[in-house]
């Protein structure tokens, strides 16, 4: 048995599982109906009030493991009917209230809402507009405040609560698909939309087409299946159908290298440059700091970078990123990349599709892995990215001032960048990284662990080359187009 963080990643394991299984023998649409009751036999329920209300939950849960709303564009999505369990009162008086004859709370409420029996204030939750002037004015700090976990994760402020049922509601405009709504919510109730239909059928697909799909892996995974070697993992991979297994620190040793020769030719109009590689990070640089949009890296991300390497190759080539990143599903889409990454799957669904097609990954035999530097390997923990352009400035003795910041977490990004706004950033350039640890952090890992980070720089020292030109002397990079462009989304702004 797999252990997980929670038994909300468990539950939606266990669908993805069954998805994935009878997607393989070819009979999900017939018996997609049938998946709750097999994960839910009953009579007793697992976690909620009554079984039926759990197999309602979970009806939804296959739907978006089956591909999720087709109408709307953002990949997380909030299931409505598991929305129901979290404080839905944001304000309530508590015992610290002493009466006082001011009222205060009364007064500053612009609804009425605050009335007082015996001495004591209470708040009428059908009039409350969770304005909070009331919590505000109370010398007594009597009137509590509780926010919901989504709500505060949620570092753009794209959940609010539909005040018509009390649901949580994701405004598509300002999410930026970091999913840590996903990892925060107790109950499961939001989650991300998955591919994993998509991706079985490309694989079968794959022999009567005459297509070679290739899986391209995340540099993260290390810090995933530590119980197993890489080498079984990727003759796991392998055994689902694959043609190859590619690693993606191969592009990102190709942007570390585009982005360190981006910098020294710019940065002396720009004066301060940020960096590509995460979606995360540059979605929120459009949505909440779009004066800053011409100081973007114009690299692409790693993902699309060895996309795109790997199609100018082979013609037949589809391509499937695997990692832990759920912006990374709606950032294939994007305009002006769209094309060049073909599905993206997460570790979570990895891990149900292995385990629904009975491979088991501690009896494969290894299998050996294309080769990226160590420096490509370390893109996946914060930090990794600014140790790469450091080691390209040196080997290629490129005389420029290089003054680093190196941001763990989207609040550290936020941070940098209202400084960076006002004029006093002390750097020229910003590594942004949205997940906290980086990508060993993202909201799809099968688990979040401090010992990560060195796990990744362990699976970078087994790189047989060091440095990134090493890795790269065999391909054509200059052939590779590995600019995206800002231009179209400021003119929007």
């Amino acid at each position: 048995m797999r252990k997980f963080e929670s038994n909300v990643q468990l539950i939606k394991y266990e669908v993805l599982k069954e998805v994935s299984r009878l997607a393989m023998e070819g009979t999900l649409m017939e018996e997609y109906e049938k998946i709750p009751v097999t994960i839910i036999p009953g009579p007793k329920p697992r976690t909620r009030c009554c079984i039926y209300k759990e197999r309602a939950i979970m009806v939804e849960r296959v739907k978006l493991a089956m591909g999720g709303d087709k109408k709307n564009s953002n990949i997380i999505e909030v299931l409505e009917i598991a929305c129901d369990e979290c404080p839905i009162n944001r304000f309530t008086i508590t015992e610290a209230c002493r009466g006082c004859l001011a009222h205060r709370c009364s007064e500053a409420c612009p609804v009425d809402a605050i009335f007082h029996v015996g001495q004591r204030a209470y708040i009428n939750q059908e009039k409350c507009i969770e304005c909070g002037r009331c919590r505000d004015v109370c010398q007594y700090n009597a009137v509590s405040d509780v926010l919901r976990p989504c709500s505060v994760a949620c570092p753009t402020k794209a959940l609010c609560i539909d005040p018509s049922n009390r649901k949580a509601v994701i405004d598509n405009e300002k999410c930026i698909q970091c999913g840590v709504c996903v990892i925060q919510c107790p109950f499961g109730a939001i989650m991300d939309k998955s591919f994993i239909v998509d991706v079985i059928e490309v694989l079968k697909k794959s022999k009567e087409e005459n297509s070679h799909v290739y899986a391209v892996i995340a540099p993260a995974i290390a810090s995933q299946f530590t119980n197993v070697k890489i080498g079984q993992v990727v003759a796991a991979i392998k055994k689902l159908g694959f043609h190859d297994v590619i690693e993606v620190a191969l592009g990102a040793d190709i942007v570390a290298l585009n982005e360190t020769h981006e910098f020294a030719q710019t940065i002396e109009e720009k004066k301060v440059m940020t960096s590509s590689c995460c979606p995360a990070f540059v979605s929120y640089i459009e949505k909440c700091y779009p004066e800053f949009l011409d100081n973007i890296s114009t690299s692409v991300s790693p993902m699309i970078a060895i996309s795109r390497l790997i199609k100018n190759m082979d013609e037949q080539a589809k391509v499937i990123f695997i990692g832990p990143c759920t912006a990374k599903k709606a950032e294939m889409n994007q305009e002006d990349i769209k094309g060049s990454t073909d599905y993206v799957l997460t570790f979570e669904e990895l891990c149900a599709m292995i385990d629904a097609a009975g491979i088991k990954i501690e009896e494969c035999e290894e299998a050996k892995l294309n080769n990226a530097s160590f420096f490509g390997r370390i893109f996946a923990r914060s930090g990794g990215l600014t140790e790469a352009v450091k080691h390209v400035l040196k080997e290629e003795n490129l005389q420029v001032d290089f003054k680093p910041i190196t941001c763990d977490g989207i609040a550290e990004c936020d941070k940098t960048l209202k400084i960076a706004k006002a004029g006093r950033l002390q750097g020229n350039f910003i590594e942004g990284m949205a997940c906290k640890g980086g990508c060993i952090g993202g909201a799809a890992s099968l688990h979040r662990r401090p010992k990560d980070r060195k796990e990744v720089d362990k699976y970078g020292e087994l790189a047989i080359e060091k440095g990134i030109k090493d890795s790269l002397r065999i391909f054509e990079v200059n052939e590779i187009d590995l600019h995206r462009h800002y231009e179209k989304a400021f003119k929007k702004k």
